[in-house]
Order: structure tokens, then sequence, then C-alpha cells
């Protein structure tokens, strides 16, 4: 590759000269300097310009090596019409592996026009100054299968992105994945249907814009370590996980923003990052909760959209930060701001939230010129009684509640205005209330002191620093929901893959999946449906439009229900990325598999002396004993960290059960999610132990078709507890 470089600016330096004595034209010079076109092979490592053949490549994932490696400086990798695929295009995407590009080094790097598929990794770049990535599309790569439930979450599913010091990261996949790379933009990129979008670790003055990194399962955009940025004009919706209409709103930790470890100094505006787990989740870091030192700080967020999340629009704890402008409505807390200082929330509009803006343990706080509408709590702000002693960050700061100015604020129809508790120098001026309200003020006894009168105010508030406002880029893209597009938290909807997109018809449970008869929406894009074929069960309806809801009785016995459906509408675009042309039929179904069984059960409390690994003998004679409570179940799907069984304790429980149950042709899967311990034996043969303490964790054992007799013992020690037990039918 050096020898073309070489070539190509030597076949340059002629072409000037002819161009200088008049016998070439210009287009003949941009002709003969172009750089040479390849072809892509598996371990390729490019080290000057090129321009890749358009067409589409298979080279498999490794995880010993990446597909392609860029390598040098000043260089641009034309990909535009390339396709680069590494496990099957429409196989789960748990299974794929490796990095499709890795972009090892050097400086001013560009990569373009690429579309990467089928990866754990699309882009790897590290240590790479001045890198561009524009107009690369990333979709269908790496992302988990998730084990939540309809009506109950499982413990599996949640995210921990608190360290990456080793690049850990890595174990969750990323589209885009940038370690220690200055300068860089980031634009025109486009990434869904995976985990993560754009991972950023140790890097700073980074431009990200325009980039669409949405319907993901975890994350839109990451950084850690990073500073100095902008990021303006993006979309990153629906970036969530941990979610169950009606049932549940935990969200696991996914987010459309994450900022963690000193992540300071970056700019954030006209973005769209709703309907994720947070909308903005920053963090200071471990770092600051272990010394009290440092913070996510000085980041500022203008116009951004972090609307109907399903936990905190905002999540901004242990920082000093700036909130202007932004639009946030339809979360469980708009703002949760938890030992937040320093900190300025103007200008944004608040609505229908659980609770708008709560702080616990804030300090020197401006909450001025917002608007508040329909919220149940407004504002709410408290110190905790106490904290843990062995904590580094309250022994290090002083953490009450205390200086915190709220002016010129707008609240219209609220349950509670205000909800004050265990706050110093609280000061109240030129606020205007109006509509229904339920509670004007709790808790306002237990602060120290309150100012109502406009005017008087008690201590400094937060200076507003006179910077001039973010203002659109030329040429930013409008990155928000449009108006009257369906937007909500009930828009969303997480199977075993992440949210799903609306961009190809699906069947969905109105409310739990084990109701009878079962109520069921056809969901998608507009156009029609008919049924083309029934199993285990039979449809009020025949045919219908998308968004009917339709009744379906389930045959006794087993529940074995396959319901096929052809579609007729617009362009159909399925969750793998295969596509229907608009008006062509599209077939979709709808399948529950649980095969009846009654479980048998016991459940037995037990103290310390009769702990199932340290005193395995006294355990045996305590279950010897009359169990605590008897029970007959058709299935185990209990979590839970406080009571996991009702009219049980918390914690030191053990079970024994034992059921049978008859398979189709083909075989299940028997699966088990634990936390803690637990034993199966299968026709009176020990199949599974997984006897210790552990956090939720999944073991599947295959079984054959027919009657099988099944037998469990399982044990909760302290803390949270998992136990789902269910099986997968093997497609025949």
């Amino acid at each position: 590759m050096r020898a073309m470089r070489r070539l190509s600016a030597a076949a340059a330096l002629v072409a000037l000269v002819a161009l200088m004595a008049g016998r070439l034209e210009p287009a003949t010079l941009v002709a003969q300097t172009q750089a040479p076109e390849i072809a892509l092979t598996p371990g390729l490592v490019i080290t000057s310009s090129v321009r890749v053949k358009p067409g589409t490549y298979r080279l498999p994932g490794s995880d010993a090596s990446s597909a392609i490696t860029i390598r040098g400086s000043n260089i641009t990798v034309d990909m535009t019409g390339v396709v680069i695929e590494g496990g099957e295009p429409f196989a789960d995407p748990d299974r794929y592996v490796g990095t499709a590009i890795h972009i090892d080094g050097g400086d001013h790097v560009t990569v373009k026009g690429a579309t990467i598929r089928g990866y754990k990794v699309a882009i790897l770049a590290r240590r790479s100054p001045f890198l561009h990535l524009t107009g690369n599309h990333l979709s269908y790569n790496w992302k988990q299968r998730l084990w939540s439930g309809i009506e109950k979450e499982s413990l599996v599913d949640w995210m921990s992105y608190h360290n990456n010091e080793k690049e850990e990261w890595l174990r969750f996949g990323a589209a885009i994945y940038l370690s220690e790379c200055d300068d860089a933009e980031i634009d025109h990129n486009r990434a869904i249907q995976g985990q993560n979008g754009l991972m950023v670790t140790r890097s700073a003055r980074l431009k990200i814009w325009n980039n669409t990194f949405a319907w993901l399962s975890s994350v839109g955009l990451g950084m850690y370590r990073t500073t100095d940025s902008l990021v303006a004009h993006n979309t990153l919706d629906y970036a969530v996980r941990g979610y169950s209409h009606g049932f549940y709103f935990r969200g696991q930790d996914s987010t459309g923003i994450l900022m963690y470890e000193q992540s300071s100094g970056n700019t954030f505006h006209h973005n769209s990052a709703t309907h994720g787990g947070d909308g903005l989740f920053l963090w200071a870091g471990q770092s600051t909760m272990d010394t009290g030192l440092g913070g996510a700080n000085d980041n500022v967020f203008v116009a951004n959209d972090f609307s109907h999340a399903v936990a905190n629009g905002i999540e901004a704890t242990f920082s000093r930060n700036r909130f202007i402008n932004n639009r946030i409505e339809d979360c469980w807390h708009g703002v949760w701001g938890g030992y937040s200082y320093d900190s300025e929330f103007r200008g944004n509009t608040f609505a229908g939230n659980d609770e708008a803006i709560a702080i616990e343990h804030g300090q020197n706080l401006s909450i001025a010129g917002n608007t508040f509408t329909n919220d149940k709590v407004a504002i709410r702000l408290w110190a905790n009684p106490t904290q843990d002693p062995d904590w580094g960050y309250p022994r290090t700061r002083d953490t009450r509640s205390r200086d915190i100015t709220i002016a010129g604020n707008t609240f219209e129809s609220h349950d509670t205005v205000f909800d004050i508790r265990r706050s110093t120098n609280v000061n109240m001026h030129g606020n205007a209330v109006t509509g229904t309200v339920g509670s004007f003020m709790k808790g306002g006894e237990e602060i120290g002191s309150l100012s109502w009168l406009t005017g008087r105010i008690e201590v400094t508030p937060v200076v507003t620093r006179d910077v001039p406002l973010p203002t659109p880029l030329p040429g930013g893209m409008n990155a928000m929901i449009p108006e009257g597009a369906p937007r909500g938290r009930s828009t969303i909807i997480v199977d075993e893959w992440g949210p799903y997109d609306y961009k190809s018809p699906k069947v969905w449970p109105v409310g739990k999946a084990t109701d009878r008869p079962l109520k069921l929406r056809v969901l998608g894009p507009t156009g029609t449906w008919k049924l083309v074929s029934a199993r285990g069960g039979r449809s009020n309806l025949q045919a219908g439009s998308i968004g009917q809801e339709i009744v379906v009785t389930v045959d006794r016995g087993n529940a074995d229900l396959r319901l096929e459906f052809e579609y007729v509408g617009a362009e159909v675009v399925d969750p793998r990325g295969r596509r229907t042309p608009a008006g062509l039929p599209h077939r979709f179904v709808y399948e529950l598999f649980e095969p009846a069984i009654t479980w048998n059960t016991r459940w037995w409390t037990w103290e310390e002396a009769a702990d199932p690994l340290t005193a395995p003998a006294a355990f045996a004679a305590r279950l010897a004993e009359t169990p605590t409570m008897t029970q007959t179940v058709p299935r185990f799907d209990l979590i839970s960290g406080r009571t996991m069984v009702p009219g049980l304790p918390n914690d030191r429980l053990a079970m024994r059960a034992e059921g049978t149950v008859t398979l189709p042709a083909g075989g299940a899967d028997l699966i088990t999610i634990t936390d803690d311990g637990i034993r199966v034996w299968v026709d009176d043969r020990l199949v599974l132990e997984r006897w210790d303490i552990h956090g939720s964790t999944i073991d599947r054992i295959p079984l054959t078709a027919g009657r099988h007799r099944i037998r469990l013992e399982y044990f909760e020690a302290t803390g949270w507890a998992e136990l789902k037990v269910f099986f997968n039918r093997r497609p025949l």
C-alpha cells in the first residue's frame, strides 16, 4: 500500500506540471490523482488512501483479529457503496463477534460511506486524533437477548457502565467505539437495532453532529473521561430496556446519553434523546464518590428534548452543570439531581412528569424561568436524615440541602407544587401558580428559612455566566420527533431484542400474556392484515387494520399458540433489516409456548446455622421438617429486592418443587434464571447444579419431546432474589 501512495504522489506531480503547461484540463487532474481502487480481503491492512470497490464483502468476525485494519496518517478510505458483513445477515444478533474496522493509531484518518453489519463492534479506533467518520451505516450489529417479560423484569438485563478504565465497555459492543481520539469529528452516521451507538472514552474536543443512534437496547451516546466536546443535532431516541407499560419502569441503566467519570466541559444542543431508560444519565464517577473531588462538571445542555424517559429525563448527580431551554415531559422524574451543586435549571419546559425536579442534598442551585404543567409534584427538595459513614463523598464534603433559589417560574395545575424537607435557605420569588393545585407546599415547616416575597433573597443566587447560548449549526438536521407524530411512554415496547421501531407489523399483548382470553393488538406501519393460519387457538377476527385489537381463545392444556398473519401496506423493514416493498405481502407470526405444568411447592425459612453452603447437613435437616408454606403454582416468575413470596420473609428461603410436563415434537429448552442456588433433576437425573451465591444467571437444559418429571431445589440467601423457570420451544 505504501508503494501505491508513492505512485499516486508521483502521478500527481506529473499531472500538476502538465496542468501548469496547459496540456491538461483540471477534471483530468482530479481523475489522475484519485486514490486507487481496491477489493477487501480478510485481514487486510490499509496504510494509504484508497477507494474500496463497491459490493458486498463477507468478512467473518473474529475475537482474535479485526476484519480490516487502518494504520497510518492522512488516510481517506472511501467505502461508498460497500457492504461488509460479519455474521449471517439475519441471525440472532447475540451471535455476532469481532470488529469490522480497527483504526489503529495515526492521525487524520477518514472513513466514509461504509455499511457494516453483523459484528460485535463495527468501527473501533484507538489513539487516532483528528479522526473523521462520516456517512457510515452501522445498523444491525450485536446486542444481547433480553429476558425481562411483560409482567416482570429480569435482573439479568441490568447494565453497568460504571467502570471503563480497562475498556470494560467493549463487552457490550458498539456501532462505534473511540479511545483516545482527540479532535475527532463524527457526523452523518446511522446505527439502529443494535445495543450501543457511539461510545467514547478518554477523548477531547470532539464534534459529534447529525448522527442517528436510535432504537438501541442500551446507550445512544456514551462518554467516559471525555471533555470539551460538541454534541449537536443528533437523534438518540428509544435507547431503552427494562420497561413494560403498565407493569414496571426500571430502565436498567439504558439511556440516550451516558456521561460518566469526569466528562466535563461539553456542550449539548438541539439533540433528541427521548423514550430512553433515561434521556441523560450523568454521573461524576467512582473517583468522585470515593474522594469528593472532581465531577462531570461544567457541561451545558441547551434546547434538547429529554422527554418520555422510563426513569429520569435528566439524571445529573454529584456535579455542577447548566440546563437551559430543554423539553422534559412524561418522565418518572424530569430531573433527578442528587448532590448537584452550583447548577442552573433555566427556561426548561416540564409537563406530565411524576416529579418534575427532584434533588436530594443539592446546594447553591438556581431554578429559574421554567414552565411546569400538570406534573404530580413540581419541585421536590430534601436531605436524608443519615448517610453511610463509610462512604467517602460525605466524609469530605458538606452535603446539606441548602441555598436554593426558585424564581420566575410558572406552575400550572399540580397535585403538589413544592415538597421541601430538611433544606435551609430556600428562596422563592416571582413565581406564578395557576390552575388546579392539590397542595401548594408539603414539608415547608421543616426547612430552615423560606422567603416568599418578591425581591427578598437571603443567599447569593447562582451566578448566570454571560456566555452566549449555542445556536443551531449550519447544516444541522432537525433531530426532533415531528410535532403530531406518536410519542409517549405508552409507545415503548421492549421485546427480547430491544425496542420495537414500528417499521414492521407486530402483535403484542394488551394486558398480561397469561390472560385468558388473550387480548392482542396488531401494531406497525399503516396497512391491513389477515390471519393466514392458527394453531392452538382461534381469533375473533380474521382480518383488519393496523392498530386493531383481537381476542384469542387459547386451547385448554398446553399453551402452544402460533398465529401467522399477512400484512399489506407501507414498506416493511424488519428488526434484522430485511425489506418488503410497499404493496407486497409480508408474513409475521405471534407465538406463545407455555406447556401445562403444576408445581407442587414447599417453602422453608432457615437460620444462619442451617446455611445451605456452610452447613449443608443442617440445611438438609431443616428441609426434612414441616414446610413454612406449601403452594401449587403453574409457573415460577419471582423477583424482588424485598418480599419474594407474600407471607414469607425477605431473605433466607428454601424451596422444593415437583411437576410433570409433556413436550411436543422437537422438544424444548428448560430455562432457569436464578439468584441464588438452584438444582434441577429431570426424570430423577441431576442435570443442573449451580449451588452457590450468584447474581441472576441463565441456565439452559435441553429436553426431548414427551413426558418428563422435573424436580427443583432452590435457596435465596440475602439481597435481591430471582427465580424464573420456563420453556422455549425448539423449531421443528
